[in-house]
């Protein structure tokens, strides 16, 4: 509304309860019965016998009373007290009459969008906004000390979030009550993150085209060795068990996810190693059982050695390997005219390399090398894992590999391998000297330090390397991201 002149003051306007006078100058101010205070003789309008009065000079205000200079007589006539308002008092606005720019920014509830980010900021409370990351993916770093009500919002302004991730950068408090970063991945997402208390930190209070979850979770890049359990070996000149199948490369987790461990079991002698695995990769496969004498290896991850050649039409071969896990086994050897001392068996195949081929002579013969391994620094230290076990002959001994069990020979027993090698035990020497048995597997991951969320089942074992924290499962478990 507009007005002539100066624009009348919002107040709270009180006309006091009449007065009747009387031979006095002081009387009592009352509103609705009850004692009134006005707080200054300048915001009240007197009338007195149909005459405004002038405040300070006419009369003064002392706490609920008023005071005339001239005292009144019982036929004077107070028409009315009017108090315009109480100084300083903040009057009711009318519906619709605030603006935003009225209020201090961090209002709660209320937002200030600003202008189109590119690269990464920190986010102030109480404002919006559109981020685009149509050049590269950047991080969004939230306040170090946020109030409980804080409320920031951010929302995807070229659809390319999907592409480029927006990153939420906890900066020291909690997201959804963890304490991982956390993305934005969906195109033209939308979301509202409020502060709600140490706790849970910042959780998401609305959201658009976000799918599942308003606030995803964070990917990150980890290493992984994993390796299935080696396999026995044969008995009676038999061959070297394989070792387990090999993988070791990187993959990316995502935090929150709960991947499943599985570490194979080694094999009994004349057994195969059994699998092992990690959720979403290739499972490495178990190496294949060393064959006693005249049988052929078994396919594995890497081959058993083929047994001795004892009656035989020709030599037994070994087992072939899993393609980019491991290697073949070595064949058998021997005359094949029921020679016990001249029958050998071949090496089981290594990840690193094949089982060897057993060696008969005249009078003696030796079994195969088991396969060479392959080393593995992951933990921080170069190790050697899943090497072949050594043949077994009726004469001569021979060597596993990367502890591998060594091949009985003559009255010398074969050796099982050592336990989360996934190597190969060695074949056995005769009838009454049993081979060895498989060593078992072992899932070792590399995760960044900052991201390993410490959440873990199966009792690994922990150790840091660098900037990297090492998990190795020697029996299966989980870890999540």
């Amino acid at each position: 509304m507009a007005y002539i002149g100066k624009q009348p003051v919002v107040g709270n306007f009180v006309k006091l309860d009449a007065i009747t006078t009387s031979a006095t100058t002081t009387f009592n101010l009352l509103n609705g019965g009850t004692a009134y205070y006005p707080q200054t003789a300048n915001n009240c309008i007197v009338s007195l016998n149909g005459v405004i009065q002038s405040p300070t000079s006419a009369y003064t205000i002392s706490g609920s009373t008023i005071v005339f200079s001239d005292a009144l007589t019982s036929s004077d006539s107070i028409d009315f007290i009017l108090v315009l308002g109480d100084v300083l008092a903040i009057g009711t606005p009318s519906d619709g009459t605030i603006t935003s720019a009225k209020l201090a920014s961090g209002t709660t509830g209320l937002i200030a969008w600003q202008s189109v980010q590119t690269t990464g900021f920190t986010a102030v409370a109480g404002r919006g906004y559109p981020c685009n990351t149509t050049s590269a993916a950047f991080t969004v770093t939230l306040p170090a000390s946020p109030s409980v009500g804080d409320t920031i919002k951010l929302l995807d302004y070229a659809g390319t979030f999907g592409t480029n991730n927006l990153t939420l950068g906890r900066n020291g408090n909690n997201i959804n009550g963890g304490t991982d970063n956390k993305i934005l991945n969906k195109n033209r997402e939308g979301v509202s993150i409020t502060y709600v208390d140490s706790t849970q930190g910042w959780v998401a209070s609305s959201g658009v085209n976000e799918g599942i979850v308003s606030l995803g979770p964070t990917p990150y890049t980890a290493s992984y060795l994993i390796i299935a359990g080696g396999a026995g070996g044969g008995d009676n000149m038999g061959g070297g068990g394989g070792a387990g199948g090999l993988l070791t490369s990187t993959t990316t987790l995502v935090s929150e996810t709960i991947y499943t461990i599985v570490v194979g079991a080694g094999g009994a002698r004349n057994t195969n190693g059994s699998n092992s695995s990690f959720t979403g990769l290739t499972t490495a496969i178990g190496g294949g059982k060393g064959s006693g004498f005249d049988g052929n290896g078994t396919s594995g991850g890497s081959g058993g050695g083929g047994g001795g050649r004892y009656n035989a039409a020709s030599n037994p071969t070994g087992g072939s390997g899993t393609t980019s896990q491991g290697n073949a086994g070595g064949s058998g050897a021997g005359p094949g005219t029921a020679a016990e001392t001249r029958a050998a068996g071949g090496g089981g195949g290594g990840s690193g390399a094949v089982g060897s081929n057993g060696i008969t002579a005249a009078s003696s013969s030796t079994g195969g090398a088991g396969g060479a391994g392959t080393a593995s620094s992951i933990t921080g230290s170069s190790v050697t894992y899943a090497g072949g076990g050594g043949g077994g002959s009726g004469t001569n001994t021979s060597s596993g590999s990367a502890g591998g069990g060594n091949g009985g020979g003559g009255s010398t027993t074969a050796t099982s391998a050592t336990a989360n090698t996934g190597s190969g035990g060695g074949g056995g020497a005769n009838p009454d000297l049993n081979a060895g048995v498989g060593g078992s597997g072992v899932v070792i991951l590399s995760v960044p330090t900052v991201s390993y969320s410490g959440v873990v089942t199966g009792s690994p074992t922990i150790t840091t390397s660098a900037a990297n924290t090492i998990i190795t499962f020697t029996t299966s478990g989980s870890y999540t991201g």
